[in-house]
């Protein structure tokens, strides 16, 4: 009886620990929102900033995307120790080739994102600072200290490219992704939805 228990008990804590097809792990929900959440509020602040030119919302934007690229690499190796999560139910091969697409773009998109936009401040001579830290210092004019030179103008400009146009794919991909969470729950009437709240299918 003993055993038969601590196997039950065993098996409890495997399936807390690492995605089954019942359920996702909490670890994985944990990382699936916070990057996410994080991504969309960097976008939208992204684009408001762009947009209206409100300057002063740099430093934060900086500074919380820098931090999220940590949270993101740490999710990436999360992925790649646990695997892919098995798909809720059956669907059409044009629907699995489409998720795993969107998927692959949202996942490496979050640390393109970052490290592009790091390219851009960082050679451009800008610098970074985390909440008053400074991480790398601003590249400042010897004969005018109050200017900044570009320490890469080139690759600067390619960071800050990159940055722009993948900013538009992720909303891309991100509406894609939306729009399929929706599709399993209401029209599917599937699991996944669940799964990524933290329930079990069964639920």
């Amino acid at each position: 009886m003993e055993n038969v228990v601590l196997s039950m008990n065993t098996e409890n804590e495997e399936s807390m620990q690492y995605d089954s097809h019942n359920k996702f792990a909490t670890t994985t929900v944990f990382l699936h929102w916070l990057v996410g959440l994080t991504i969309i509020g960097l976008l939208a602040t992204g684009i408001y900033m762009s947009e209206n030119g409100v300057y002063a919302l740099y430093p934060w934007h900086k500074a919380i995307g820098f931090l999220v690229l940590f949270v993101a690499l740490a999710r990436v190796i999360w992925r790649i120790k646990n695997g892919w999560p098995s798909a809720a139910a059956n669907y059409k091969p044009i629907e699995h080739k489409l998720a795993s697409a969107v998927h692959w773009v949202l996942i490496t998109a979050t640390l393109l994102m970052p490290i592009s936009g790091l390219m851009s401040s960082v050679l451009g001579g800008h610098g970074l600072s985390v909440f008053g830290v400074e991480v790398f210092a601003q590249n400042f004019s010897v004969d005018d200290p109050e200017k900044t030179l570009p320490i890469n103008y080139e690759l600067s400009k390619l960071g800050g490219a990159i940055h722009f146009y993948l900013s538009y794919t992720v909303i891309v991909a991100l509406l894609l992704h939306i729009a399929g969470a929706f599709k399993h729950h209401i029209v599917d009437k599937d699991g996944t939805l669940k799964r990524m709240l933290g329930k079990s299918i069964s639920e």
